[in-house]
This record gives structure tokens, sequence and C-alpha cells, in this order.
């Protein structure tokens, strides 16, 4: 099932014709972006979903490496919240995951930690059980220690912790931004159908290279 839908040559094409697909929703959902009230979600940019030796590789993750750098450089430059998510799993806390996956990622795992190609070191680093990096997790309270209002999704996979942590930013009132070149997952079908739910209800559809303009202080996307 899995596709290599996005790589470094159809990144910008590829991205270019979804944005295509949400034009309308966007349009209904103006919602103007803040960079100074907004927080960077980095969501489960493990090994175990980037090393091509894993089960649950996912082959489209590498091509949105760059833009993921850039935002957390972009963010730590203006001091702006950066927040890495790890998801590790326990036989206690996995509950319907490990029936699910009949796999859990445990903290001994070899390939459990976050890439070293992203700099941990600019923000903090929350352990999450499920697919919702709010669920039984400090990260609400830390965003509003911030005085955050709006947050930026970014990671894998698209269709399963990233959409699943934009519903649930937003039912907790934070406006919630989801670069479409910013997340991977293992199909373009999945990838799609998360942005398009997610554009209607959840979230706004953005670029990387619009958050990056606006972070910096050039323009709002």
């Amino acid at each position: 099932m899995k596709e290599r839908y996005f790589s470094p040559e159809s990144l910008e094409r590829k991205t270019l014709e979804m944005c295509r697909k949400l034009d309308e929703q966007r349009q209904k959902h103006p919602i103007p972006f803040v960079p100074h009230r907004s927080a960077l979600l980095v969501l489960d940019m493990q090994a175990y979903f980037l090393d091509a030796a894993s089960h649950a590789y996912v082959p489209s993750a590498e091509a949105i490496v760059p833009g993921i750098q850039q935002l957390i450089q972009a963010y730590a430059a203006r001091r702006r919240p950066v927040i890495f998510t790890q998801h590790l799993n326990t036989a206690q806390d996995a509950s319907l995951m490990a029936t699910w996956w009949r796999d859990t990622l445990t903290a001994e795992h070899p390939l459990s930690a976050i890439i070293p190609d992203l700099d941990v070191s600019v923000g903090g680093v929350i352990r999450k059980s499920q697919y919702d990096a709010f669920h039984r997790t400090d990260l609400e309270d830390v965003l509003h220690r911030e005085a955050v209002t709006q947050v930026v999704v970014c990671g894998v996979m698209t269709h399963l912790c990233c959409e699943t942590t934009a519903r649930s930013a937003f039912v907790r009132g934070f406006a919630v931004f989801f670069p479409v070149d910013g997340t991977a997952t293992y199909t373009e079908d999945f990838h799609l159908a998360s942005l398009i739910n997610l554009s209607h209800g959840f979230a706004t559809p953005v670029l990387v290279k619009d958050i990056l303009a606006a972070v910096r202080g050039d323009n709002a996307p």
C-alpha cells in the first residue's frame, strides 16, 4: 500500500495539485495566521517512521524533512515555541494501539528516537502514547503557559497522529494551520483525504513557505 508520492523532485508539484483541490474550503474559513501567537508542533519524526529498514517506514517522509528543518529554525530564531512529540508505548498505556497494529513502539526500541536531522534542543519533547498529542500529556498546559492560540502541525503520519492532533487542537480552541507539504503518510489518498476533511471543519491548509514567510516577518499566508 505504501507510495512515495512526495519526493524532493515531486514535492512542489504534488503540493500545488493538492492545494488546488482545497481552495474552495480554504476560502470559506479565512483565519489569519498570527505568528507571535503560534507554536510549531513536530509530530513523531522518529527513525521508526523514517528508516527504510523499519516496517513502519513512510517513504514520503524524507521529502518533508528540509521544510520542517526550516520551520524549526525560523521558530527558534523568533523564540516561538517548538514542541516535538515522541510516540512511545508500554503494555499499560498502549490500549488499542497494540491490538490494532499488533506492535508497540517502546522506549527501548532502537528506532524510537527523533531523527538527528531535527534539532530538538531548541524546543521541548512530549512523550505520547496515542495518536492525539493532547491525550494524557501536558501539551495543552504548555501552550497556554506560552499564550499560544494557534498551532502549526507537521510531521507524520498525516492521516493518523497529525490529523487526530489537529482535530484535538481545534476542539480545545486553538486555530490550526496544517502545511500540505509538512506532513506525510503511507499513500497519497490517505494524505489528500485528511486534507479535505480537515480543511472542511478543523484546519487551514497552508504551504511551508508561507508559514516561513510569516514567521520571518515577510507576510501572512
